[in-house]
């Protein structure tokens, strides 16, 4: 009896203040019935490709201008793994280029590596998007996605040299440990030995422009190029272990 007396003061308040009475349906969401699912006919998660232009694993192809390959020698032995392409790589189809790869290029020339000597691409092939007026915003690849392009990811694994991998971002060092619980804080400044490859982990290059203060991007910067340096000592040591007899 207090219930009742309660909810019919609160629909007269509801109807005072001019606030629609609720439903039956707005007052608990309907629930998807057990053993459903929503189908996306754009979508196939057990495709295997033969091009990336066909690739139907996830959803992101539908938006983005193109599908953006690995740029690199083969034979290279460092490989870099950012997240995604952004929305100049998407335009143009090639891996960092735009303002995040342009702070690339300086922190490898900075380490002492040359760009056209190491293999470069991203954990997902497609830029994901989400519209602020005639801009196209970055958004972060979800977990389904990342499985999504580990397809294409292990094959430029085992199609190159690389025994050296550094993980740009968070999302790369998910997609290289096969680890949808990896945090980079906990391996930032570590190397990280993952079958015969070791791993370094480090900020992905859009952290360090677009950080709110400058120490904190001096800062991530500074970690680039430290990851940068750690990996070309990596290379050298495996090259030399192949030496040895």
């Amino acid at each position: 009896m207090q219930f009742n007396s309660r909810r019919c003061i609160l629909r007269r308040l509801a109807t005072f203040c001019g606030s629609p009475q609720p439903t039956m349906s707005e007052d608990k969401p309907k629930s998807r019935p057990r053993g459903s699912t929503q189908a996306d006919p754009d979508v196939e998660r057990d495709q295997q490709p033969a091009t990336l232009d066909e690739c139907r694993r996830c959803a992101l192809w539908r938006n983005a201008t193109q599908a953006v390959a690995g740029e690199g020698p083969k034979h290279a032995a460092i490989m870099l793994i950012g997240e995604q392409p952004g929305d100049a790589e998407d335009l143009q189809g090639r891996p960092f280029v735009g303002p995040a790869g342009a702070l690339l290029d300086k922190a490898l020339e900075e380490a002492g590596l040359e760009r056209k000597k190491v293999y470069v691409t991203n954990a997902v092939k497609h830029f994901k998007w989400t519209p602020r007026g005639k801009r196209r915003m970055h958004k972060t690849p979800g977990q389904r996605e990342i499985e999504a392009c580990g397809y294409w990811l292990e094959q430029e694994l085992r199609s190159t040299a690389a025994l050296v991998i550094v993980a740009l971002g968070a999302t790369a060092l998910k997609a290289v440990l096969d680890d949808p619980h990896a945090r980079l804080q906990d391996t930032l400044g570590q190397t990280i030995e993952h079958g015969e490859r070791t791993v370094v982990a480090t900020y992905h290059p859009s952290f360090a422009l677009r950080a709110l203060d400058a120490s904190t991007r001096q800062r991530a910067y500074d970690a680039i190029v430290s990851a940068l340096q750690d990996a070309d000592k990596l290379s050298r040591k495996h090259k030399r272990s192949k030496l040895m007899p």
